[in-house]
């Protein structure tokens, strides 16, 4: 190997929060999901789920393979020191310069690339491909591969109860044993002032979660007024990076969880990529900033994984946009991380060189990103990771993800 406004009412659980330290926020097409605390020392996982396919070929782009230029016409970036151009990655690979919080951690080597990706599925559904992703699995299940990963943890007799579910949407990744609460409301797409005040109301009374959840908000400019409701959300504030803050400050919580799961949508490019995609890209740089400044000194014992259901064609279609495609990159970051790098077994993007002669042709099994940090990071044996991730011997655990490895 090579290597908006548009800011939507946030529910909370709030028997959630103040029963189980677990629970579930939900912002918009954004949403947040806690585990309860357990036997995981200070280390923290959260788990960022790209839902609608990043076009990985943007994110990070391969601008030193020759066939590049061509096939991505004007989605191809200039190159690293040019106007306009992607942020150099060492050579060779470039990201996209609306990520310029993670090109930042990438320089502190706290930020890792990894390319042509993709799960074991072959599948251009969104919605099979999302289940299979978060089943971790290449049949559908009815739990998720980080509920079962939790489910192997034994229960720490000084925490608050594991887990509650109460919510009708729970994303699949935290299904199952270790139950989490999840709410969605339906038809909601703009804030709601006594939403807002409604949740300051219920968390002033909550002397553990109620402070942290207030910081989160304030961390990412939330004045005490919009905290008790009286004016909206700062414009530009996106869903997503409210949700991240209010993440960390519950992850740097000592009795809180230590695995979250976020989600952040509208990454299915079609038409006019170039400008569509700026929006999802700088809502997960600023997300991930927000995570980041929350986290506090917990940051150094965080890694972060984000993935997506599927890549995207390698070819701009006729609207300017991408199309479903196979291989893409996932990413891990954090304080944990042994970064600075990209890991990529590059399979080029020649003629032959194309999964069925559109797609960016997969060489590293997302499962094995997911499985290395749950056994080098959180610790799970080979059983456990067996249970984690059914029928999946030919997906070892990749190791070197993390600075203790080093």
């Amino acid at each position: 190997m090579s290597l908006a406004r548009g800011a939507a009412p946030m529910i909370l659980q709030r028997r959630s929060f103040l029963l189980g330290l677990a629970g579930a926020v939900t912002l918009g097409r954004s949403r947040l999901a806690v585990a309860a605390a357990g036997p995981l020392s200070e280390r923290r996982l959260v788990v960022v789920l790209l839902r609608g396919a990043l076009d990985g070929l943007a994110a990070v782009q391969p601008y030193g393979d020759p066939d590049f230029a061509g096939l991505r016409g004007p989605l191809a970036l200039p190159e690293p020191g040019q106007e306009g151009g992607v942020l150099d990655l060492g050579g060779r690979y470039g990201l996209h310069p609306g990520l310029s919080h993670l090109h930042a951690l990438y320089r502190q080597d706290q930020a890792l690339m990894l390319h042509a990706v993709a799960g074991p599925w072959r599948s251009r559904s969104h919605f099979e491909a999302q289940d299979l992703m978060e089943a971790g699995s290449t049949r559908r299940l009815p739990d998720g591969w980080l509920n079962r990963a939790l489910a192997t943890q034994a229960e720490n007799p000084e925490s608050a109860r594991r887990g509650l579910a109460v919510g009708l949407d729970i994303p699949l990744l935290l299904r199952g044993a270790v139950r989490v609460g999840s709410y969605a409301p339906p038809g909601r797409t703009h804030a709601e002032p006594e939403i807002l005040a409604q949740l300051a109301h219920w968390h002033a009374a909550d002397p553990s979660l109620g402070p942290a959840f207030a910081e989160g908000l304030r961390a990412r400019g939330f004045s005490a007024a919009v905290l008790t409701g009286q004016e909206p959300p700062p414009a530009g504030t996106h869903a997503f990076v409210a949700l991240a803050g209010a993440a960390g400050r519950l992850l740097a919580t000592p009795r809180g969880p230590r695995v979250a799961a976020l989600e952040l949508g509208g990454w299915d490019t079609h038409a006019g990529q170039a400008g569509r995609i700026m929006g999802p890209l700088r809502a997960l740089d600023d997300g991930v900033e927000a995570l980041r400044v929350a986290l506090g000194a917990s940051w150094s014992e965080t890694a972060i994984l984000v993935l997506t259901e599927f890549g995207r064609t390698v070819r701009v279609n006729g609207t300017g946009g991408t199309d479903h495609g196979t291989a893409g990159v996932a990413i891990v970051l954090g304080g944990a991380v042994r970064g600075g790098r990209v890991i990529a077994d590059w399979p080029g993007l020649g003629t032959g060189r194309l999964h069925e002669n559109r797609d960016l042709m997969p060489t590293l099994d997302q499962r094995r990103i997911a499985k290395g940090l749950l056994s080098q990071h959180l610790g799970l044996d080979r059983a456990a990771l067996a249970r984690a991730f059914p029928d999946s011997e030919d997906a070892t655990p990749l190791r070197g993800l993390l600075r203790a490895e080093a």
